[in-house]
């Protein structure tokens, strides 16, 4: 079973979202935001250097930890009970990491755990595992 793990420090995380979309009534047709395409952007240049040689393969478990920095009104180790919402920070994130090869499909992901958090130092903890198949 292989497994990859590794954190990407990001002192200001990306806060747009896959599910933004833009449309344009003169051409009625949806397009992606300009701040959408900076945090695919960024975290493409975060995750490329971490991809494996050859994509994961059978079923996976993730693990995505959303370290955003603290405060003096959110102090290290507290949750983060406000938007963005971790389904759609998880939607870009997997996107950029199906784009750079991680693994064949993100529908390979069977398990999937996501935090998001005020910490020391902010950025993004990520973990995949191959699971056994049954």
């Amino acid at each position: 079973m292989n497994k990859i793990q590794f954190f990407m420090p990001m002192a200001r995380l990306p806060t747009a979202t896959g599910q933004e979309k833009g449309y344009s009534s003169k051409s009625g047709t949806f397009y992606e935001p300009d701040a959408a395409k900076m945090a695919r952007a960024k975290l493409n240049a975060h995750l490329a250097p971490h991809r494996p040689e050859t994509p994961l393969k059978g079923p996976l478990r993730l693990l995505v930890k959303w370290c955003r920095p603290e405060s003096k009104a959110h102090p290290s180790g507290t949750w983060k009970d406000t938007r963005p919402d971790t389904d759609n920070l998880q939607k870009i994130l997997k996107d950029e990491m199906t784009r750079l090869g991680f693994w064949k499909d993100d529908a390979q992901v069977c398990s999937e755990t996501i935090e998001k958090f005020y910490w020391i130092p902010p950025g993004i903890y990520i973990e995949i595992e191959e699971m056994k198949l049954s």
